[in-house]
């Protein structure tokens, strides 16, 4: 136990949400990676446990805990290697909620808060566009207001959760002519007339609904609004940290996931009368990854207990995602080839958790992305500032 950062209380629950996991999860995850679907009962499941209101406010149903339990929920959800089932999970209960319990006004919280905490509604957030990914404020989906009503029309793509949920946090420009200053965040009932979505097909993640989401008309009443009209934008930055950092520790999780079962793998296998853990060159990669997925963990941790503490992090969480992930992606790498043929076959982890991992210095904003960002802080000393 990490007694820096982790307490009895810490670890009791890491003890029972693995637990969980295995009894739960685990079973049906080979299932839903086929199908591209998860069940719903586990959404209940994970909601009558209170998994999904770890960190949202007690008058609504939520716990709020600090974030070394979110840290444990993600580190767990790792290690039972779907990347999809994971994304799932915390697209729900990090990206869209964290919307609803920041912005959201005491009915939308209990129309819509308080059900995902309960795991009786599944929510997305809808902020990538086809012809703006990192790009956020060029996006081109409107929202106009029309009496007590808004309009929206546009289009959302890469899109976790963005089939089979229920309720949709957008972000859409009400004022197209300001770049920074005319976006607004909206929720939007999945029933509403006019939206349609379609499923994606990835290379990995692939128990988890990715979808291309269209709105053609979707009228929504004015109090869907969230937030403040023009503040969007700033919305979105002040919780990227958050998500940089989820999956920062996403990162480390996985890899040290992949470390743990390779020195099993060699410490069993056996060439030219020994086990593969005894050839020099095989241990010192084993030292050298190990030691990196430390490393990453650790500056993780850092953070998390800054993030935690209140302080503006987004310097830190960009590195935290640049690196772990990068990270993550040769540690799984190496990891793959030392099962040899065996790395190679979906009956084995590696496979599906190398495909899993690519998408890590992809989403929530590209590596090329972040390397500008952070190179702005250090380089331009720009300051970014929380939103007010």
């Amino acid at each position: 136990m990490n007694s820096m950062y982790f307490t009895e209380e810490h670890e009791a629950f890491r003890v029972s949400f693995r637990d969980f996991l295995q009894k739960e999860v685990v079973p049906h995850i080979d299932k839903w990676e086929e199908s591209g679907t998860i069940d719903r009962f586990i959404w209940t499941k994970f909601g009558e446990m209170g998994y999904f209101g770890l960190n949202s406010p007690e008058e609504y149903g939520g716990l709020n805990l600090d974030l070394f339990y979110t840290v444990i929920f993600l580190e767990e959800l790792q290690k039972i290697n779907s990347g999809g089932f994971a994304a799932a999970m915390w697209a729900h209960a990090y990206l869209a909620m964290t919307h609803l319990t920041k912005e959201g006004d005491d009915r939308i919280k209990t129309a819509y808060l308080t059900p995902s905490i309960d795991g009786d509604k599944i929510g997305c957030l809808c902020i990538t566009e086809p012809f703006a990914g990192s790009d956020v404020a060029g996006m081109r989906t409107t929202a106009v207001k029309k009496g007590d009503t808004y309009v929206i029309n546009g289009s959302k793509t890469f899109i976790t959760n963005g089939v089979y949920s229920d309720y949709l946090v957008v972000a859409a420009k009400t004022d197209p002519e300001d770049k920074y200053k005319g976006m607004s965040i909206f929720v939007i009932d999945r029933a509403t007339p006019g939206i349609s979505s379609i499923k994606l097909d990835k290379l990995g993640w692939r128990a988890s609904d990715t979808g291309e989401i269209a709105f053609d008309n979707v009228v929504i009443p004015a109090e869907n609004l969230m937030g403040d009209e023009g503040a969007g934008f700033s919305y979105i930055m002040q919780h990227f940290a958050l998500e940089r950092l989820i999956m920062g520790v996403n990162a480390h999780a996985r890899a040290e996931y992949a470390v743990d079962y390779a020195i099993n793998y060699i410490g069993e296998r056996q060439a030219f009368g020994k086990t593969l853990d005894k050839f020099q060159a095989l241990r010192h990669k084993v030292a050298e990854m190990a030691s990196e997925v430390e490393m990453c963990k650790e500056f993780n941790y850092s953070v998390a207990k800054r993030l935690n503490d209140g302080q503006y992090v987004v310097k830190e969480a960009s590195m935290s995602k640049l690196l772990s992930t990068k990270m993550a992606d040769s540690v799984i790498y190496d990891c793959l080839q030392l099962l040899g043929g065996y790395g190679y076959m979906e009956d084995y982890p590696m496979a599906r958790l190398l495909r899993d991992s690519r998408l890590g210095p992809i989403g929530g904003g590209t590596s090329e992305i972040l390397k500008e960002i952070i190179a702005k802080m250090v380089i331009d000393k720009k300051d970014y500032k929380p939103a007010t």
